[in-house]
């Protein structure tokens, strides 16, 4: 019972996708903190020139 416990590979590949997800997760929030800033200083860029046209 033992031996067939630790063969069973039933719940190795949820968990796979579950380290991908978390994985891309953080990818995605870093790139758009990273990103965040950076715009924000290109939208204030735009509303100075704006404002004093």
């Amino acid at each position: 019972m033992l031996k067939a416990f630790l063969a069973d590979e039933s719940g190795a590949t949820m968990i796979e996708y579950g380290l991908i997800a978390a994985l891309v997760s953080v990818a995605a929030i870093a790139a758009l903190t990273f990103l965040g800033s950076s715009l924000q200083k290109i939208f204030n860029n735009v509303a100075t020139i704006l404002t004093s046209v």
